[in-house]
């Protein structure tokens, strides 16, 4: 059996985040995430894997543009 896809409601729920910061994520972080019609949807091992590798992690310095 294949794994479902989820929504962004799902995923920031499974997250323990908001939607709007999950959107954040994958316009600045590079969330794995699919976009079908409208719709961004996600797979949890994928999102899982991305968080493991420090993909949410937060950055302490402020972002500077040169």
């Amino acid at each position: 059996m294949s794994e479902p896809w989820l929504s962004a409601e799902d995923i920031a729920a499974h997250l323990g985040v908001t939607k709007d910061t999950v959107y954040a994520w994958i316009a600045d972080k590079a969330m794995p995430a699919h976009k079908v019609g409208r719709l961004w949807k996600f797979q949890t091992s994928e999102v899982d894997e991305w968080v493991r590798r420090g993909g949410a992690a937060t950055s302490d310095e402020p972002s500077t543009t040169g």
